[in-house]
């Protein structure tokens, strides 16, 4: 198709501080075969009035309203069943996030280049630093199972949000529920179930803007228990036999293995409650690791002999802590 739709997905709830901010990047697209579906999930706020009067405005855009609050993943879910049944590509666009003008235009073109492509991705612009970079410049296909590999061992991370992805809307369809419900960062998975049958077009532009502040998701669900090195282990045990070799696989879980031990001894000086280590003691029991004291100790050790001000430090933090209670 010359000028395939593009679905745009937003699932927002209680989004107003920038909400008009992302649409505003929406209707600015200088590519303008979209649609763009907002999910209202129960907002409390000026969400579903702001939202309202882009539908007003544009009859591209469409809202939709859940009749009862969502959980995140279920929420995004909802979202994208409801894209058009002429769609040719899907766009999750978070409501704190927003595109750049060219966006749309420019995945369009790479994806329309390469058929094989069932992700386009792009530079995105977090906060202020530059993230999905690390792939050849030149070059605009990719093989799926190459970049799976890649982001693996840790060389590139092309898939940062959903909104630096825009999805072929076929493979969209094929997935029922799209995203697994009970994963905390299912959008990875998502990437590395994809890039199993689907190659990966990239733009080397930046298309996108990723916002981080208190409010979002990832500041209020991974940050305080640290979740994240938790899911990077999880999605490594299960992804990496898929992607690696046998040598690589084993290396590349070493590393792993060390750098969550030095977390936990470092987490161990600062005093974490018990919250913290039964999280982490049932993560790394799910994922077939479970949590080794003796590995705590010897990495606390490393610590105190390789960064003795670091140790300090948290030594000092964790007295007056103490101190304090």
């Amino acid at each position: 198709m010359s000028d395939p739709l593009v679905s745009i997905v937003i699932p927002v709830h209680n989004g107003d501080a920038f909400l008009s901010e992302s649409l505003d990047s929406v209707l600015s697209q200088s590519y303008e075969r979209w649609e763009c579906i907002i999910i209202d999930n129960c907002s409390t706020d000026a969400t579903g009035e702001i939202a309202a009067g882009y539908c007003r405005r544009d009859d591209r855009f469409r809202l939709y309203e859940t009749e009862t609050l969502l959980p995140v993943i279920e929420n995004h879910n909802f979202a994208v069943g409801r894209i058009s049944e002429e769609s040719a590509f899907c766009k999750i666009l978070h409501a704190d996030d927003y595109l750049f003008p060219e966006c749309l235009g420019e995945m369009v073109k790479v994806a329309a280049a390469n058929p094989g492509a069932g992700v386009i991705g792009a530079y995105s612009l977090d906060g202020e630093r530059v993230r999905c970079d690390g792939l050849p410049y030149q070059q605009t296909l990719f093989p799926g199972r190459e970049i799976g590999r890649l982001t693996l061992l840790g060389r590139i991370y092309p898939f940062w949000s959903p909104s630096s992805t825009m999805i072929r809307a076929d493979l969209v369809r094929k997935r029922d529920p799209f995203y697994a419900p009970e994963r905390l960062h299912a959008d990875v998975e998502l990437m590395y179930e994809l890039l199993q049958e689907a190659d990966f077009g990239f733009v080397p532009r930046i298309l996108t803007f990723i916002r981080k502040h208190a409010g979002s998701e990832t500041s209020r669900q991974v940050k305080p228990l640290n979740a994240q090195i938790c899911s990077n282990l999880d999605l490594f045990v299960r992804y990496g036999p898929v992607f690696l070799s046998d040598e690589e696989y084993e290396w590349r879980l070493r590393q792993h293995l060390v750098e969550y031990y030095r977390f936990l001894a470092e987490s161990a000086i600062e005093g974490r409650d018990r919250e913290f280590w039964r999280f982490h003691s049932q993560g790394l029991q799910k994922v077939g690791h479970p949590m080794s004291i003796a590995r705590i100790v010897r990495a606390a050790a490393g610590v105190l002999l390789c960064r003795p001000r670091a140790f300090a430090r948290m030594l000092l933090h964790r007295l007056r802590q103490e101190e304090r209670s």
